[in-house]
């Protein structure tokens, strides 16, 4: 119980002190902009440091669902590059989530469920058929918002090991989407011109893939009771 009331705490205090210091104000795609030559110079004289907190900062955004994480990966990809920046985003990402998804499970069970018990059931439903496909589905088009994912998985039966690679597969992605559009950032005036057709066709297909075992799962066993039936 004590443990429970120092997370609360813990949490309560940091999430507070980020909207008290209106950190957002800082996480637009302007101030991005308008700062872009300062970070620029300052990464290239101290990259190691740079890459260390931008994973420690990006992981805390998550695991407190905290906003600006488009922003943050906009930035991953103008100072690390597509590649690099991607693989920086999806680290940084998946500890975060992992850390929601633990905290979750152990700590914030009836918490969640009772302030979310009535959007769970879906959810529940489809991770009991196909965990890992059934979360890479909705890491690759997000159905629900990314913190609920990761609250909700905690409350279902989905091994850590599973929801990781899951995880990690899912957003990988979108995140090198944002990173290459971060390199190029002079050429953006908004984000909406990020999610191209072509980029929202790709997603599909990729969502097309992800669905294809439970597809195959549901098909053979519907199958398998037709000819037991018979």
């Amino acid at each position: 119980m004590v443990g429970k009331v120092a997370l609360f705490l813990f949490i309560a205090s940091a999430i507070s002190i980020f909207f008290y210091l209106d950190v957002q104000q800082y996480l637009t795609l302007e101030s991005l902009k308008s700062h872009r030559n300062q970070l620029l110079a300052y990464t290239e004289m101290h990259y190691t440091t740079v890459a260390l907190v931008f994973i420690c900062l990006y992981c805390i955004q998550t695991a407190l669902s905290l906003p600006g994480a488009t922003i943050l990966t906009l930035s991953a990809g103008l100072l690390f590059g597509s590649v690099l920046g991607a693989l920086l985003v999806n680290i940084a990402a998946t500890s975060g989530a992992t850390i929601a998804f633990l905290t979750s499970r152990y700590l914030l069970h009836d918490w969640v469920e009772r302030k979310f018990g009535h959007r769970l059931a879906p959810l529940q439903r489809g991770f009991s058929r196909n965990a890992f496909s059934y979360l890479l589905t909705l890491r690759l088009i997000p159905l629900f918002p990314f913190f609920l994912v990761n609250m909700v998985s905690g409350l279902t039966r989905i091994r850590p090991i599973t929801y990781i690679l899951a995880t990690a597969a899912g957003i990988f992605p979108a995140s090198f989407v944002y990173t290459n559009a971060g390199r190029q950032l002079g050429m953006i005036d908004s984000l909406g011109e990020i999610a191209s057709p072509r980029v929202l066709g790709a997603f599909a297909l990729l969502t097309i893939f992800a669905l294809l075992p439970i597809a195959y799962r549901k098909f053979f066993s519907r199958e398998v009771e037709d000819g037991v039936k018979q």
